[in-house]
């Protein structure tokens, strides 16, 4: 049902910036490249104590500019990115103090990475220069993922691992041995930033972005280990845009 509320809404905000024409029209479309870095978690009910996961996010990129109204650069922007995202434990005693492994003698560690296609779709809004020059800009919309794979890092067995638990401070180790059962993630994101436009050359954005996860990666009903279990992301990323349609009007910046 939220998955559904969040597409109605989204748009709904696009037919509006597409009809509205009480501004000036707009007919730009960009095409490009995007990459950045992601730290993730995940929302664990019961919780587990975590790090944050670093990885990769990149892709295409794409943007109709479809009005100004008054000051406000209204746009619909979308990403088709590969994306690395994932958690990583924070295994610690009462203490503080890593948590040593009764078999192997070291420090344990685990890390799950999961890899997705996530589709972001935003409403970009802006202000500032168009075509020469900076403008600052917020991004907002919903965001899509598809599960491709998934792999593990650590340095001991789910088996030993129950050795230890007892002096664990989080004793959550359940997550470790499931693969993840829901291949579709979505959500919803939101992002600011900054563009600088050159006519000739294209269009430079930085932006951070975060993204907090509605679905669930594992079963969440009352029989399911997990009640919740479900993504947080904090991007940072670096997109190049260049022109492939553009308005005639040469009164805009």
């Amino acid at each position: 049902m939220k998955k559904f509320l969040i597409i109605l809404v989204f748009l709904s905000t696009c037919c509006t910036l597409l009809r509205a024409q009480v501004g000036d029209h707009r007919n730009d479309f960009a095409i490009g490249v995007n990459g950045g870095y992601v730290l993730s978690n995940i929302t664990f009910q019961p919780e587990v104590s975590q790090a944050f996961h670093g990885g990769v996010s990149g892709g295409l990129s794409f943007r109709y500019i479809c009005e100004k109204y008054f000051k406000s650069i209204c746009s619909i922007y979308a990403e088709v990115n590969y994306a690395s995202v994932g958690w990583k434990e924070d295994i610690l005693d009462a203490n503080n103090q890593l948590v040593i492994n009764n078999v192997t003698g070291l420090a344990e560690e685990y890390s799950r990475t999961i890899n997705y296609i996530q589709i972001p779709i935003f409403a970009h809004l802006a202000w500032g220069r168009e075509r020469n020059g900076v403008n600052f800009f917020v991004n907002l919309g919903p965001q899509f993922g598809f599960y491709l794979s998934e792999s593990t890092k650590t340095n001991f067995t789910y088996d030993n691992a129950l050795n230890t638990t007892p002096t664990r401070s989080n004793q959550v180790i359940a997550q470790d041995s499931m693969a993840i059962e829901n291949k579709f993630d979505y959500g919803i994101a939101l992002g600011g930033g900054i563009e600088y436009s050159h006519p000739k050359v294209g269009h430079f954005l930085a932006e951070a972005r975060y993204y907090y996860g509605l679905g669930n990666i594992y079963g969440s009903s009352k029989r399911d280990y997990f009640s919740a279990s479900r993504y947080g992301q904090i991007v940072f990323k670096l997109t190049y845009l260049f022109d492939i349609v553009k308005t005639k009007n040469n009164n805009i910046k």
